[in-house]
């Protein structure tokens, strides 16, 4: 079994450790906190239909671009199944979340690539819960005529990655987790993990003189390296090993997907500091929520508890992600979770390392 899916699944041993302490490491995004990124046809949630919205025959869902293929799979599926038309909207996760939060604008479900968005940005004025549901880890994609494309290994990227003559896209970190978090993964390597570290200062500030950021999100990345305007692209092992690319594994210690306090704390040495705020580094969690301002609340919980199914969880998988199960909800917000989800989801004070 290759190495990141087992690292990746090693997540799902915290669910059960409902007294883990969380490190203030995986607090992360420290500018957030000052505001500076298929079930049954019950109720929806606590909230009455009042408005006649719980269960509209349409539902808008924001989210991340790593989520649209996922998503995308799902979207016909539920549109059958509970005969309610859907518009998405893909963006980095970052920008996904300033829709509700900066822009005004409504949605009944909000999914993004690092749940601390909502944690700490969402709650408590514009949502009031939300669930871990999937997680995923970095990786290197490439052509398979990209220059040092016959070097390359998970022994030796960073000296690949690292020459005069190589591109590295990676998208904005302003607007986008799989930005900041290329970002990390290479901050990673300079440091020290069981007194050993990958690489040293001059190899990192290399590969950040060779890293750019071209237009577009991670959903864009993949078409710029096919044309040949980058050499090589840092984003998500769902989106690299779904593509029929050739791409590289990277080490856990860079790779953000061990969520056991050890790597947490050696994620956390990672930090990235953007115009929409200040990330730490910590263990992916993809997080998924109702906002407070959905105008198909109904609609937006049958849809996170769609991915707490079996159908919802296969399609994760198919797509390169790995699903929390049960999915996991902050014990200190359950009260405000729609009934449908709580049915299908686990009340936690922490998911292994990171606090909720």
């Amino acid at each position: 079994m290759p190495k990141h899916r087992r690292s990746r699944r090693a997540f799902l041993g915290g669910v059960g450790a409902t007294a883990a302490l969380g490190l203030a490491g995986c607090s992360g995004d420290s500018s957030a906190d000052s505001g500076s990124d298929g079930g049954g046809n019950g109720d929806g949630g606590a909230t009455t239909a009042a408005s006649g919205g719980q269960m509209a025959d349409s539902t808008t869902v924001f989210h991340a671009g790593s989520l649209a293929p996922p998503f995308s799979a799902v979207e016909p599926q539920f549109e059958d199944e509970f005969g309610v038309s859907v518009t998405r909207e893909a963006k980095g996760s970052v920008a996904s979340t300033q829709k509700i939060t900066q822009q005004g604008r409504k949605a009944d479900v909000l999914g993004v690539s690092d749940f601390r968005l909502i944690r700490n940005r969402v709650l408590p004025d514009y949502g009031s819960w939300y669930a871990i549901f999937t997680t995923n880890s970095m990786s290197i994609q490439y052509r398979e005529d990209s220059p040092g494309a016959g070097d390359i290994s998970t022994d030796n990227w960073w000296e690949v990655l690292s020459r005069d003559d190589v591109s590295i896209g990676h998208s904005d970190p302003a607007v986008d987790p799989g930005g900041y978090r290329a970002v990390m993964t290479q901050q990673l390597g300079k440091e020290a993990f069981d007194g050993e570290r990958l690489y040293d200062e001059s190899t990192y500030q290399k590969l950040r003189d060779n890293s750019v950021v071209p237009t577009g999100t991670e959903t864009n990345l993949e078409g710029q390296l096919e044309s040949g305007e980058l050499d090589y692209v840092m984003y998500y092992q769902s989106i690299s090993s779904t593509s029929g690319k050739p791409f590289i594994d990277l080490q856990p210690e860079v790779d953000l997907s061990q969520a056991t306090s050890e790597y947490a704390q050696h994620y956390a040495k990672a930090e990235v500091e953007t115009g929409s705020g200040t990330f730490t580094g910590a263990p992916i969690a993809y997080g998924i929520t109702v906002p407070d301002v959905a105008e198909a609340p109904g609609r937006g919980a049958q849809w996170v508890e769609y991915f707490a199914t079996d159908a919802g969880r296969t399609v994760l998988e198919e797509q390169g992600l790995v699903p929390v199960d049960p999915i996991v909800v902050p014990e200190s917000g359950s009260d405000s979770v729609p009934d449908r989800v709580m049915d299908v989801a686990s009340a936690q004070r922490a998911l292994g390392p990171l606090e909720l």
